[in-house]
């Protein structure tokens, strides 16, 4: 499959799994997720969903089980509303780039005051 067909499923797949997540999940432990991007495997078996989480690290683990157990329903439903041929398995990864760049802001900040 062409990079630019794995990109409009990496796109598509993003756009449907972040409103299943908003709109059909009603697990209490998940709370505020941001898909910051998804990448899915020339083969198009499994996706990579890479999420920010907010809060602290206890709140943020909760949420990613939630997300983790939550991830058969989000392939069902993904199944009922895309027409494509194979719908990848689905796997959350902690996006941490967010976290990191306001670590890096703050280090610079620290460095122009000294």
């Amino acid at each position: 499959m062409d990079s630019v067909r794995i990109a409009k499923v990496d796109s598509l797949l993003q756009s449907e799994i972040s409103d299943i997540i908003k709109r059909e999940i009603k697990d209490p432990r998940i709370g505020f997720v941001s898909i910051t991007k998804v990448e899915v495997s020339k083969d198009l078996h499994v996706a990579k969903v890479f999420i920010s989480l907010y809060g602290d690290e206890k709140s943020k683990q909760k949420t990613l089980d939630g997300l983790i157990s939550a991830a058969g329903f989000i392939h069902n439903e993904l199944k009922k509303r895309l027409r494509i041929k194979f719908i990848p398995e689905i796997v959350f990864k902690i996006d941490t780039s967010i976290e990191y760049g306001v670590h890096i802001s703050k280090v610079i900040e620290e460095l122009k005051e000294k």
